[in-house]
């Protein structure tokens, strides 16, 4: 396993063990972690906090040039906010844990130019299972059903 795809699990772990959604992210620039992040919607109360939106707080101010020379690993198929952002700061590559469990805007990120790579990770399509089945409610709560 990729040493960012296995910070992004691990922050992932960490949301769970938090008592929320395990979705995490990491935003990598030239070869080196400048973000981390996971889901903290149930933590801190907030609407906004899907784990690539965490991982961009918690990277900082960056500036336009930065933002393209990074790359953004998620355990999950990012969302539309999620896919908004990373156009908005064109971010021009993303690599997806799965997406069996949840079907974000791929296309819509790949039609704008930015490289997807779906790694079809059986440890988070396992991990994203076992939390929907235990937490429909809060699951539903998240994606908008």
């Amino acid at each position: 396993m990729n040493l960012f795809f296995k910070a992004a699990v691990e922050e992932a772990k960490k949301g769970l063990s938090e008592g929320g959604i395990p979705i995490g992210s990491v935003l990598v620039k030239e070869g080196e972690i400048i973000g981390r992040g996971h889901n903290r919607r149930v933590q801190k109360g907030s609407c906004v906090l899907h784990g690539e939106m965490d991982a961009l707080e918690n990277a900082g101010r960056l500036t336009a040039q930065e933002y393209r020379r990074c790359e953004l690993y998620t355990t999950l198929s990012p969302c539309s906010m999620c896919c908004g952002a990373i156009l908005l700061y064109e971010i021009p590559k993303v690599i997806i844990g799965e997406s069996q469990t949840f079907l974000g805007d791929e296309e819509l990120l790949k039609s704008r130019g930015v490289e997807i790579e779906l790694l079809d990770d059986q440890e988070c399509v396992e991990m994203m299972t076992q939390f929907i089945d235990e937490n429909p409610k809060l699951w539903n709560e998240d994606i908008g059903e």
